[in-house]
């Protein structure tokens, strides 16, 4: 077995998926285990693990409410601290939240820098607040 040993990590990819051929877990590695890191984050909901209670970002409290600057800062606030808590091998630089041309559909924009390479990376993030969906 051919052993990936990043400095950023390496883990399953999500969603987990295994080779056909090897009958192996696909695995992920460098940037890319950040990125599914943080879809990972984002999208699951505090209490969902049973081992890891806190783990998460309570998004769905923002569910099916009215877009105002209120929310767009609770949201702001929401994803900072799960970041902050969940994901150490980043720092948060900005977290821009637009109205999209899609009624109920908010994009989240994380622009992050890796520590131990100081590079800058951006991720967009749908939020959909009518249909409790997350993609």
């Amino acid at each position: 077995m051919e052993e990936n040993r990043s400095f950023l990590g390496t883990g399953w990819s999500f969603p987990p998926t295994f080779n056909r051929d090897t009958g192996r877990v696909e695995m992920v590695s460098d940037h890319e285990d950040i990125v599914q890191s943080l879809e990972i984050i984002l999208s699951t909901r505090p209490g969902e693990r049973i081992m890891q209670p806190d783990f998460g970002c309570e998004l769905s409290q923002f569910l099916f409410e009215e877009i105002t600057q209120g929310l767009i800062t609770g949201i702001r606030g929401t994803i900072s601290d799960a970041l902050l808590n969940h994901e150490h091998r980043i720092d948060v630089e900005e977290i821009n939240i637009e109205d999209s041309e899609i009624d109920g559909l908010l994009l989240i924009s994380i622009t992050y820098t890796v520590r131990v390479t100081n590079s800058r990376f951006n991720l967009v993030y749908p939020f959909y607040l009518n249909e409790a969906q997350t993609v």
